[in-house]
């Protein structure tokens, strides 16, 4: 599809978790594999990374300039104007086989942050929540914790399993932060062991709701972002020219601005000459505005 355009900036290996933060004008995501935080101010076209010892699943803003990140050994309140991070919570599983992945903050500011469980089987990973003093289990069963997003009426929790190709939607409480009522949302077709990928339509990975309350996800190997009503309609399909995007985000003043991080790691040679913007953050400008991030503990 013409009109994506690539940040330039370096591509990450591993490109994740990409939030628009409005005080600060400013893109911020991760490169987990690459162990790195990334900022970009497109006014004054200024990048700037922090590098860890530890990958980093995901990223949340915190009222007065701090992050929260969730990072493969706990949950820490990260000050990037000192690079210095302080650790809340302790990794609730193995990290030697499980990692934090996915995660965002509801509109009441608890974080939700999923995990990946690397061996793969059993569906050993989960989904917990942040309320400010502990990390709560609130679901589990599956393998790779992706797409978390919130409907604009707060009244709905999406949860995607990769592994599974599948979509689930919960009726969310935000008084108490309670899932009730899961349903599949969205099912995807698995990729046949000797299927081409120029066949293959992708398996869900991150996600991100705009002002109409459509749910747009990154299909990983498939080449294309989803935008699906909230009734798991298609509405739209926009091709990508990069075979794994990772997640969404909405950006700039109006929120139009669609970013989308993608991925390069361990792909193969001819794929990546074939597509030199793998790894790269992707931006297209959209009818529909986002919905502004959720900020963490609030």
């Amino acid at each position: 599809m013409s009109g994506w355009q690539a940040l330039p900036v370096p591509p990450s290996l591993l490109g994740e978790s990409p939030f628009w933060h409005p005080d600060e004008a400013a893109l911020y995501w991760c490169d987990i594999p690459g162990k790195a935080l990334h900022r970009w101010h497109p006014a004054s076209a200024a990048h700037r990374a922090w590098h860890f010892d530890v990958e980093p699943g995901c990223c949340a803003p915190v009222p007065g300039g701090e992050l929260l990140l969730a990072m493969r050994d706990g949950l820490f309140r990260f000050d990037p104007a000192s690079g210095e991070r302080r650790r809340l919570a302790a990794a609730p599983y193995d990290a030697a086989k499980e990692r934090f992945n996915d995660g965002k903050a509801d509109p009441q500011g608890r974080l939700w942050v999923g995990t990946i469980y690397e061996p793969r089987q059993p569906a050993a990973a989960a989904l917990y929540r942040w309320g400010g003093s502990r990390l709560d289990r609130v679901a589990g069963d599956i393998t790779v914790s992706n797409g978390l997003a919130f409907a604009p009426d707060g009244r709905t929790l999406y949860w995607a399993d990769t592994q599974a190709h599948r979509i689930s939607a919960y009726d969310f409480d935000g008084s108490d932060g309670s899932l009730s009522r899961g349903r599949v949302f969205a099912q995807f077709p698995p990729k046949a062991p000797d299927q081409d990928l120029a066949t293959y339509g992708g398996r869900p990975d991150g996600a991100a709701v705009d002002a109409e309350g459509a749910y747009w996800v990154a299909m990983f190997e498939g080449q294309r972002l989803l935008r699906l009503a909230a009734d798991g309609r298609l509405l739209q399909e926009l091709p990508l020219p990069v075979r794994c995007p990772t997640m969404p985000c909405f950006g700039g003043p109006d929120l139009r601005t669609l970013f989308v991080t993608t991925s390069r790691n361990g792909r193969p040679a001819a794929e990546l000459a074939a597509q030199p913007l793998a790894g790269s953050v992707l931006t297209l400008r959209v009818d529909v505005p986002g919905l502004p991030v959720n900020f963490a503990g609030r």
